[in-house]
């Protein structure tokens, strides 16, 4: 499958964003369990979730077991995961 240049213009850095937000993500769970150490906040994580990192945010939230009891992470980055892909597939239409 050969992908189009707007769709890797878009799939690189939503890429990236993802994996930052996931490493984001594992860095403060093993923050988190050292205790005393600042830690990242969680408006960066959202943050990151609301510029196409949602996916990453998501993923590290499951896999590092982390934020998993806070209600607003669990409501919230589904929805910006939805907001994420809609937008992409408007920017990809867009650039198309």
């Amino acid at each position: 499958m050969k992908l189009s240049i707007p769709a890797l213009y878009i799939l690189i850095p939503v890429i990236a964003i993802n994996l930052l937000a996931f490493l984001i993500m594992l860095f403060d769970k093993l923050k988190s369990a050292n205790g005393g150490d600042r830690r990242i906040s969680e408006g960066l994580m959202f943050f990151l979730a609301a510029a196409f990192g949602s996916f990453g945010v998501y993923l590290g939230m499951f896999v590092c077991r982390h934020k998993t009891q806070k209600w607003y992470f669990l409501v919230g980055i589904p929805l910006l995961m939805a907001q994420n892909a809609a937008a992409a597939y408007l920017l990809y239409l867009w650039l198309k």
